[in-house]
This record gives structure tokens, sequence and C-alpha cells, in this order.
């Protein structure tokens, strides 16, 4: 039978492939495929007919979110198990290897353990209580000089931003929000990116660095070239956009929670998003 585009099949004999989306059928037998457990395949209708799937049997998180482009796709789309292939030659061990500690996760968590005591809810709220922002302000930069994963011009960025009592006052209070508030994660997020912006310090590296720090069980960072990379190489479309928007931020995170249960699934064993992020980071087109 002949498939539409959008069409969602399976490879009757390639079932580790997973479920298959019909990029392009033209007219000639040749059908552009993009599998969600082998990445893209062209296949001929003459050697193989592809299998129809619907409902829950066509359900993939991958897909649902894939970047499609005209024309044909970048020859760096590949698949999840090609990047980990590169990923486990790169650190031998996985997330449970030497070299994964020393080079990409020991100094994270020493940032995240800083972060837990010098911004504890609790600690927090009372310097906010007592007015002291600018010591909530002298903390938040300890700990964001304590890594490397924002650059230094951003840095100069925050720290020139607050120089003020009232810029000080305003980060102070909706980083707390941003945290710790009880108000949806859209407002939450889309406020604490209104007060870099007028601050001057608009950035995805210090708009996402406290709830990763903070969370990172729950929470992505965003380094947005490197994220966009690596997203690129899944075909996960994470509707990137420079200015910090929550729709970008919110795909972001639904990308770092598939990659954590594919990661999972083919037994990798990733702990928290501090695991994924050094596997983005890994996986990053110019990485190979």
């Amino acid at each position: 039978m002949r498939h539409k585009q959008g069409d969602r099949v399976r490879h009757p004999r390639k079932p580790s492939w997973g479920v298959g989306l019909i990029l392009e059928s033209g007219q000639t037998d040749e059908v552009r495929v993009f599998f969600d457990g082998a990445g893209e395949k062209r296949l001929s209708s003459e050697y193989v007919e592809l299998e129809p799937v619907s409902g829950e049997a066509a359900h993939s998180q991958l897909l649902d979110h894939l970047r499609v482009e005209a024309g044909d796709t970048p020859k760096r789309f590949r698949s999840l198990a090609e990047s980990i292939q590169f990923f486990l030659k790169e650190f031998p061990g996985g997330f449970a290897g030497e070299r994964l500690h020393k080079e990409e996760r020991d100094y994270k968590i020493k940032a995240r353990d800083l972060a837990r005591q010098l911004l504890d809810e609790t600690e927090l709220r009372q310097l906010l209580a007592d007015g002291r922002a600018d010591e909530v302000c002298d903390r938040a930069m300890k700990i964001v000089n304590a890594s490397n994963l924002i650059h230094q011009i951003e840095k100069m960025k925050l720290s020139d931003g607050l120089k003020n009592t009232e810029a000080q006052v305003a980060f102070a209070t909706a980083l707390a929000e941003l945290l710790y508030g009880s108000g949806s994660d859209e407002r939450r997020f889309t406020h604490f990116a209104d007060v870099l912006e007028a601050m001057g310090a608009e950035k995805w590296t210090i708009a996402t660095y406290f709830p990763f720090l903070l969370s990172p069980d729950r929470h992505m960072f965003l380094k947005p070239t490197v994220t966009q990379q690596a997203a690129e190489v899944c075909g996960f479309e994470i509707s990137y956009a420079a200015d910090l928007n929550f729709t970008t931020y919110s795909r972001v995170q639904e990308f770092a929670r598939w990659l954590f249960k594919a990661l999972t699934d083919e037994g990798l064993a990733p702990r928290d998003m501090i695991d994924v992020q050094s596997f983005i980071w890994c996986i990053a087109p110019g990485k190979y």
C-alpha cells in the first residue's frame, strides 16, 4: 500500500527501529521515513512493505516533536543509538564512569550543593523579609561563579545589572518566586525573564541555571548552541528563539525528559538532568 506524508508505520523486519513517521512519499517506489529508534531511512516499497500503526501503538514522544525540514534532512540527524555509541566512546563506563565524574559531574554536584545551602527556601525568604535583597544577590553570584556553565561575559552582565538597590530587590524577589513560588511555571519563569531583561541580563543560561542546580531531578539547563545542536541530532523540535520565552523553555524540558527516559530504557541509568545535560553536550555535532 502507498503511505502518505504524516502516516506512522513500522518496519516488519526491524522492530528495533520503533515507530516511523513518513516524511516524504512521492510517485516513485522510494519513501523517506524517520524512525524513533533508528533515525532517517530511505526505503523502497519494492523490497519492504511498511506496516501502518495507529492508536497507542503509534505513540512516540520523539515523533510528536519531530523537527521536520523542507527537502533532505541534514546529515547531522542520526539515531539515538549512534549518539549513545559516541557518548560511551568518549566516556567509558557511561554515567558511572570515572571520566564523566571528573570532567562533567563532580563540579556540578559541588555547585548544586552550594546552591542548596545558600538558597535554602526558609533562609531565602527570611533574607527577603529582613530587607536583605543584596545578600540574596551576593549568594546568587557566588553560585553563578561556582561553575563554568555560564560564560564569563554573561556573568559580568548579571553582576553589572545587580549594582543598584531596585534591581537587587526585583531580582531577589523574582528568584525566590521562580524557585519556590506557588504560581504556574509559566508565570514564574516569565516574570523572572522580564526582570533579567530589565537588567540587561536576559540570557538563557542565567534564566535556567538556578532551577537546574536546585532541582536537577526536574529542570534542564539551556546552553543555546549545544542544546539546539543536540535536539537537531535527535530530530526533536524545541522551537528555539533567542528571546527568553516559555514555549522554548517547556520544549527543552520535554526534550530532556524524553532523553532521560530513552537513556534509561537503553540501560544507561542517568541519575538526573545533570547527567542528561552532560549527554547533550557530548552529542552536539561539533563533538563528532
